[in-house]
């Protein structure tokens, strides 16, 4: 793998909103790509860990998931990014940012471009909308 690659779930709208906020305003050399257009299973990955967080699969196979993705996402990228990944990753910050991530997580449905789809685990979207395609 060339570049790195930063997964996120392609079916919850506000996570499509930050996933095209990060490629606007977020030079990284990394991929952002949604999981369900992925080869997950070629990154190590499975649907459970795709639809439970965020995920970063580094050039050397390196993984990170929900805050510390978004940490590795921001440390390749410019300066002023570099710095807030890496005050995401401050043990302090770290340890208040993983139960925020899961409180936005859980919460995404409420959130400015989710919608009610967002708030439903994978298995149980696949079971009213259909499979996803991967």
């Amino acid at each position: 793998m060339d570049r790195p690659i930063f997964v996120y779930d392609g079916d919850c709208a506000f996570c499509t909103t930050c996933a095209e906020f990060v490629g606007r305003r977020i030079p990284t050399r990394a991929r952002v790509v949604p999981w369900q257009f992925t080869d997950i299973d070629a990154l190590g990955l499975t649907v459970a860990e795709c639809d439970a967080a965020v995920q970063w699969v580094g050039t050397d196979g390196t993984r990170a998931a929900g805050p510390d993705a978004i940490a590795r996402l921001l440390g390749d990228s410019r300066p002023l990014w570099r710095v807030l990944g890496r005050v995401l990753r401050l043990p302090p910050v770290r340890a208040l940012a993983w139960p925020t991530y899961r409180w936005v997580a859980r919460n995404r449905h409420r959130m400015p471009g989710g919608t009610a789809a967002c708030s439903l685990p994978q298995a149980v979207r696949e079971e009213r909308y259909g499979p996803t395609p991967r």
